[in-house]
This record gives C-alpha cells, sequence and structure tokens, in this order.
C-alpha cells in the first residue's frame, strides 16, 4: 500500500482505510452525481441501508446531515474503535 493510500480516511467515520475501499458517490449516480468519496465497505452499505438515493441526492453531500439520523450516529458511535479492515454483516432497515 502507498503512502496516499494510507492516508486515505473513511468520509464516513474518519477512521483510516485499510486494504479494503469503496468509492460511495454523495449523490447517487443514478441522480446525476459525479463526486465520490472514500468509504469502508460497512460504511457504505451503511449509508445506503439508512437513506433512499432521493435522500441522498438532496443532502448526501452534507456529512453532518446523514449524522443526525440516530440510526447512523450509533453506526459510527459504535465502529469507530473498530481495526480499519473491521467488517460485519449489516441488517436492512424494516
Amino acid at each position: 500500500m502507498s503512502d496516499s493510500a494510507e492516508a486515505l480516511a473513511c468520509w464516513l467515520c474518519e477512521r483510516l482505510i485499510g486494504t479494503r475501499l469503496q468509492w460511495h458517490h454523495t449523490v447517487p449516480k443514478s441522480k446525476k452525481g459525479r463526486e465520490t468519496v472514500p468509504v469502508h465497505p460497512i460504511c457504505h452499505k451503511t449509508i445506503h441501508t439508512l437513506f433512499t438515493n432521493a435522500e441522498l441526492a438532496r443532502h448526501g453531500t452534507d456529512r453532518s446531515y446523514l449524522l443526525a439520523n440516530p440510526e447512523l450516529a450509533k453506526f459510527v458511535d459504535w465502529i469507530s474503535g473498530k481495526p480499519p479492515d473491521f467488517h460485519a454483516p449489516t441488517r436492512r432497515r424494516k
């Protein structure tokens, strides 16, 4: 891994990225979004579990708006102490 990759931090949880990296479109591609940010796979899946593409199109670039969601805030608090490559199943919202 190069030095620049080692320095990447997850846009959502702000933990360092390990060997598993995904790029999240803050505004979904289906809604004409182009900007991407680095995220852990578990963080990426959680964003898409908790928010629809329409919600992300309206507020996806505003990290603080997303973190105002109690479920996401609880997730970020929980994941904050985990190692960079930690992964666990993500439950779908009912």
